[in-house]
């Protein structure tokens, strides 16, 4: 028979542990008529209340103290470590979370999930209040975009996971942020992810969830973590997007002149730096995200991930061509250049030449850090594959 651990993390929670703890035992004969036994870990994270007293008065439920308040996150990794499940499962100490739906969970896990989440937003009865919907639902379309998985609520905080894949998800941090990283390192990580609708109850207590310092923290986790695995989908849409930027202004210069309008307003001239800043910012950022993409394939020994929606869009990586379109880039900026200058000594007013040579110097800019990324990327390519090269060689 399996072994479930559920880890309940507790600070300050005097007046809801003991219901929690008593659902969570009443739940047992469920998890036995699906084939798992139960252990049962409360990791009390340095309460200054009676909690740590009432979870002692309990027979059959293990508990760890800390001397101090160390966090959501280190709580539950103290309890997971102190537990001895090939499954492991864990949920709030309010009364939020349903614990009678742990069977439901553990029978996602033996029938092949690796991390089963006990969603709120998949169609069951939930009171969750309106704000904190909100963030669930920006962090779940974040998650979703730059990981290229579908995750309805990657900030849950009942879950049910094979022991065996924390070697995966490990390291994770110590305070709240813990369950949304967790979810996005599990997509990267390719670890198979189930989510399960649960209800959700208005918690015992005042909640300890700051909406807006814990919600910036788990929006700089969530990037940073995808940073760390998939560096080309953060930077490479905020580069499409100034890349955007950048050739909507120019479309719109050349609708303007082609309509005959010569002379630009203040707001025009604003217009055109702006686009100039953010096409240039914009290319560069695609470059950088793909240049670290071949970074972390080298640390961490992985197959470099290709393409930004998933999937590589051309047949040839678009970084294999930055050396051509950089060269014809930097040839295009000298040829406006050359012209400009030529036409601008004859019938041109001197007050127009400024436009084209700033196009020129852009051309020109961009194209000679292309051919840079070019050849630091084949360099990083050649680095990538030496060890493979090397016990090819070594075979023959």
């Amino acid at each position: 028979m399996n072994l479930l651990t559920i880890v309940i993390p507790a600070y300050n929670e005097e007046s809801g542990i003991a219901e929690i703890i008593e659902r969570v035992l009443a739940v047992r004969p469920a998890l036995e008529g699906v084939g798992v036994g139960m252990e049962l870990v409360v990791v009390d994270d340095g309460s200054r209340d009676r909690t740590g007293d009432i979870v002692g008065g309990y027979k059959g439920v293990r508990l760890v103290r800390h001397p101090v308040n160390k966090g959501y996150g280190a709580a539950l990794k103290t309890g997971f470590a102190a537990g001895t499940g090939d499954l492991v499962g864990f949920l709030d100490a309010d009364g939020t979370y349903p614990p009678e739906n742990f069977p439901a969970l553990c029978e996602q896990a033996l029938n092949g999930a690796d991390l089963v989440v006990g969603s709120r937003r998949s169609g069951a009865d939930t009171h969750m209040p309106l704000v904190r919907k909100i963030g669930n639902f920006i962090w779940s379309n974040l998650i979703t975009l730059l990981g290229g998985a579908r995750v309805i609520d990657p900030a849950s905080g009942m879950r049910v996971f094979r022991r065996e894949i924390l070697e995966k998800l490990y390291p994770l941090p110590d305070g709240l942020n813990l369950t949304p990283i967790m979810s996005t390192r599990a997509i990267h990580e390719g670890v198979r992810l189930v989510e399960v609708p649960i209800p959700y109850a208005e918690r015992v207590g005042r909640s300890k969830l700051s909406v807006v310092r814990d919600g910036s923290l788990f929006l700089y986790s969530i990037v940073w973590t995808v940073l760390t695995y998939n560096p080309v989908r953060p930077l490479g849409f905020l580069g499409l997007v100034g890349t955007g930027l950048g050739a909507l202004v120019a479309v719109w210069l050349v609708v303007t002149r082609l309509s005959g309008v010569t002379t630009l307003t203040p707001w025009g001239v604003a217009a055109l730096f702006g686009g100039a800043v953010a096409g240039t910012a914009g290319i560069n950022l695609f470059a950088l995200g793909i240049t670290f993409n071949y970074l972390v394939s080298l640390f961490v020994g992985q197959p470099i991930r290709q393409g930004l929606f998933g999937k590589p869009v051309f047949k040839t990586p678009l970084d294999r061509q930055f050396g051509w379109i950089g060269m014809v880039s930097v040839l295009a900026g000298f040829a406006v250049g050359v012209l400009a200058l030529v036409v601008g000594t004859g019938a041109w007013e001197q007050s127009r030449l400024w436009l084209y040579l700033l196009g020129s110097g852009i051309l020109i800019l961009v194209g000679i850090q292309l051919v840079v990324y070019w050849v630091l990327l084949r360099v990083l390519d050649e680095l990538s594959q030496r060890e493979r090269l090397v016990q090819e060689d070594l075979g023959q």
